[in-house]
Formats: structure tokens, sequence, C-alpha cells
């Protein structure tokens, strides 16, 4: 007769899942307001003035910069429902959302905006976090897939 082991689910893996899905569902949201209501939306964090500029630097991105962006928001969205649901395809999904941050945020590092309210307070550690919580995922997705807790 065989038998058939489960591995209980540990907590950590529901910690980190939700966490990232609300982590990278408000990325997901931020890219998506930015994409069609423009200024609109990043007046709500910027003056109106410095808001039109922002837009006009996010305009002019090189198509990979923008691909970039694109990528890492929506492969990181994906990359934490597929974690919650323990799915193995969640590594690869943070692989390619991290590889999107590397490009999209670090075209925003190697060519800063040049608004002073970007580069002050929390608006300057966002791009090194969106960075470092990109990493992070990747590596715990890949750590849980290797412990056998992804199928």
């Amino acid at each position: 007769m065989a038998t058939t082991v489960e591995t209980r689910t540990p907590v950590h893996l529901w910690i980190v899942g939700t966490l990232a899905l609300l982590w990278n569902a408000f990325g997901a949201f931020d890219y998506f307001m930015t994409r069609t209501k423009g200024a609109e939306w990043i007046q709500q964090m910027l003056p109106s003035a410095d808001a039109e500029r922002y837009m006009a630097y996010i305009n002019d991105f090189p198509l990979w910069a923008s691909a970039g962006w694109g990528l890492g928001v929506w492969l990181g969205l994906a990359g934490a429902i597929l974690l919650v649901l323990r799915h193995r395809l969640a590594v690869p999904a943070f692989a390619l959302s991290l590889l999107g941050a590397l490009l999209g945020v670090g075209y925003q590092l190697a060519n800063p905006v040049g608004i002073p309210e970007m580069s002050r307070g929390f608006n300057a550690a966002i791009p090194y976090l969106v960075i470092l919580a990109a990493a992070a995922l990747f590596l715990y997705a890949r750590s849980m897939q290797q412990k056998g807790m992804l199928r």
C-alpha cells in the first residue's frame, strides 16, 4: 500500500504571499493609473507643475525601460498570485519581474528626473525598495521551490 506524505504549508509562505500580493497589486495599480490617468494620478503625489514634468519624463522613457517597468509590475503580480497558489511558476515570474525592475528602475536611477520632491525622503528610497523587494521575492520563491513547497 502506497502512502503519501503531505507537506504542511508554512505560515510564513502565507504571510509573504499576502504581503507580496498587496505590494505588487499596488504596483500594478500605480502603473495602470500612471498610464491611463497620467498627470491627474501623479498630481496626488507631486505639485501640479511637477506632475506634468514627471509625466513628460515617463513618456520619454525608451521602449526597453517602459517594457521593463511593465514586465516588473505585471509579472510581480502574477508571481505573487502564483506564490499564494503554491505554484512553481512563481519562480520564473518573479525572476522576470526582477529583470523588469532592474531595467525600468535602473533607467530611472541612471537618468534622474530632476524634480526635487523625487530625490528626497521616501521618494528617493522607493527605487531601491522596488529592486530589493523584487530580488527578495525571487529568492524566497526559489527557496520555497527547493524545499518542495511549490508544485
